[in-house]
């Protein structure tokens, strides 16, 4: 075992590293940028050591001799399967943990990945991989691959950079927007067409090779529940495969590894037909170890742990077991915390950590780099955290897991928990039976519940009412509307973030009084500690104020209530023009598609706007002509940005 390990990552997969690597007493080293200098990656470590960039090569292969480190693990993400990296770790005499860099090199690239794979008798999905197309010879091969069709970068993955092109006339923007994507990603725009299989279900296969001929799987992982081809909610096992189909497709996937030498942990991954679940195709290969790498590790044995798998492997130990050893015992789903609004079509979010909670308990594990006081911005991927929960069967699983993300309580970053929870509640979910699509079909559904309630808003009322009383009896001590006979009511106007002002009138005192939301009858309400009362219910609330905005929590739902103003009769929300345009996430400014003067139709692509590797294109709302525009290709712009205005023909 190696005496010292550099973790040349960030986040939850650098604090994951290192659980392990303090279990087996091994000296942990982070690196870290300026924006991380405080993180919880960097203050768990050993030492910590400064580099400009995760991926910068150079300074951090520099960092691992300098503070000198035996080996290398690069988590995933950055240069987790970037072959140069594997090589200067090599050159410099520090192990990298992960396959040999040719390994990386034949699986990294997906052309030459489908062509090795296919040598080896591994199933591949009908496309055109020639590298070097241009667009319009792009544009030619996907209609002769057959819409709908799939265009996906050549290298890096994630979903970063695929497009869906279900319509020919779509072609020519969708190619140049994964090229961007990909460029951006990856630094190389290269793009392969395959065919689209319907209603096509994700299924991946662990696998681990030693340096001595050694190779087993480790069974599957059904990751169908994605959005922007991206993954959100993994389980294993699948739901859909049995043992004979689970064998087939083991056997695949180490005849896939083999195919390329390949050493330490990967992932093989299948698409395959929720109609046909007998046919599988080869779709890529992960050439590090898997975020959802949990779940395999939960459903296997409580005491495999991959990272440690890894770092044995790396030092040239044999695999401690061999194919007959492997077998599922129970179900593990894990579900991913991100910082996005899913109501919003998963636009990145971000602020600062104002108070945290995450689950624990029995067959319940959290893989969290966060901390309360945590920076969330728009520099890296929106992943926050891990909720995985092991159970004897799927459902119990599924409903350890719900109540997990119940308890999780993040205030002062808008998080997708309360989405997760309803998507595991989704029937089709429920009965395991999954696609890549069902969380676009069912995204209407899933986001409905998304309103602030009712008691919310008389919660933050009353914490207003509150925020004035002094403790003075004297009942004129404070402005709440007390009058001789009966207390008048006292009118607050409660602005949601992203919503529309609300008002709402109290009679009475926080610890005991009548709120009216809105135009709904008067309901008996109290505030006592974050405890509400509200009717004939009791309500354990989480909240905070952050300054002008009070975050409350409740279920895995949080809500940001801005602009508490006492209401007057010129108070309101000032209503923003049908033709103004604003940014819908924090990021930077891509592309320009418009100039001042410019006729535009509605729906029109005017201003493309990319945050944490994602983007987003804003459309013209009306028809008109564009007599601002603030944009600028290169800016930095904040959320709710005015980007264009558009005067309505």
């Amino acid at each position: 075992m190696f005496d010292s390990v550099l973790v040349a990552n960030r986040g939850e997969i650098a604090v994951r590293v290192f659980r392990t690597l303090r279990r087996l007493g091994v000296r942990a080293i982070a690196v870290h940028t300026d924006a991380d200098a405080g993180a919880l990656h960097v203050r768990l470590a050993d030492e910590a050591v400064r580099v400009p960039s995760y991926l910068d090569i150079g300074a951090v292969v520099a960092a691992a001799r300098a503070t000198g480190a035996r080996a290398v693990h690069p988590g995933y993400g950055f240069l987790a399967e970037n072959t140069a990296f594997a090589r200067a770790c090599a050159d410099a005499g520090v192990v990298f943990v992960g396959p040999p860099a040719a390994a990386i090199d034949a699986m990294g690239d997906k052309i030459r990945a489908k062509r090795t794979v296919a040598a080896a008798g591994v199933p591949v999905v009908p496309g055109r991989d020639e590298p070097g197309l241009t667009d319009e010879q792009l544009a030619v091969a996907a209609l002769e691959v057959g819409l709908p069709v799939l265009l996906k970068p050549s290298a890096g993955g994630g979903g970063k950079g695929m497009r869906l092109v279900r319509d020919a006339a779509e072609l020519p923007e969708a190619i140049a927007s994964a090229r961007r994507e990909a460029r951006t990603s990856f630094g190389d725009d290269t793009l392969l067409a395959e065919r689209f299989v319907e209603n096509p279900r994700h299924i991946e296969i662990q696998v681990f090779a030693d340096a001595h001929g050694g190779a087993v799987h480790l069974g599957e992982r059904e990751c169908s529940l994605q959005r922007r081809h991206q993954k959100i909610v993994e389980e294993a096992p699948s739901p859909l495969l049995d043992a004979a189909a689970r064998a087939r497709m083991g056997a695949s996937a180490v005849a896939a590894a083999r195919a390329v030498g390949y050493v330490g942990a990967g992932t093989v991954e299948y698409i395959v037909s929720a109609d046909r679940p007998g046919e599988y195709f080869f779709m890529e290969m992960n050439t590090r170890l898997q975020v959802e790498h949990p779940v395999t590790e939960m459903a296997i044995r409580p005491d495999l742990d991959l990272v440690e798998l890894q770092l044995r492997v790396a030092g040239g130990e044999p695999l401690p077991f061999d194919q007959d050893a492997v077998a599922f015992h129970g179900h593990a789903v894990e579900a991913r915390v991100y910082a996005e609004d899913p109501a919003r079509g998963f636009l990145p979010t971000g602020g600062r950590v104002l108070a945290l909670t995450e689950p624990a308990g029995d067959g319940v594990r959290v893989d969290s780099g966060l901390e309360t006081g945590t920076d969330v911005g728009g520099s890296y991927d929106p992943m926050l955290a891990k909720v995985i929960a092991w159970g004897g069967d799927r459902a119990t699983a599924l409903a350890r897991l719900d109540r997990a993300l119940a308890s999780y309580t993040l205030l002062g970053v808008p998080t997708n928990v309360a989405f997760l929870r309803s998507l595991l509640k989704h029937p089709e979910v429920a009965a395991g039976r999954l696609d890549t699509g069902l969380v676009e079909r069912s995204l209407k559904a899933l986001t409905a519940g998304a309103a602030v309630p009712e008691h919310v808003l008389a919660a933050a009322a009353l914490e207003r009412m509150r925020s004035l009383e002094t403790g003075d009896p004297d009942p004129w001590a404070i402005p709440d509307g007390w009058r001789p006979g009966a207390p008048a009511w006292t009118p607050w106007i409660i602005t949601p973030a992203g919503g529309e002002p609300v008002e709402v009138r109290v009679q009475g005192r926080a610890g005991g009084a009548r709120v009216r939301v809105g135009d709904a009858e008067p309901v008996p309400a109290a505030l006592h500690g974050d405890a509400l009362t509200y009717g004939d219910r009791t309500l354990p609330l989480a909240m905070i104020r952050d300054g002008a905005t009070l975050w409350i929590g409740r279920d895995g739902a949080t809500w940001a209530l801005t602009d508490h103003v006492r209401a007057t009769a010129e108070a309101g929300a000032a209503a923003t023009g049908d033709g103004v345009l604003r940014s819908p996430m924090p990021g930077t400014v891509l592309a320009v598609k418009a100039a001042e003067g410019d006729a535009v139709a509605a729906g029109q692509p005017l201003v493309v706007v990319e945050a944490m590797k994602m983007e987003h294109t804003v459309t013209a709302p009306v028809a008109g002509v564009v007599t601002r525009l603030p944009a600028r290709a290169g800016a930095q712009v904040a959320l709710d940005a005015v980007l264009a205005v558009i005067e309505e023909a």
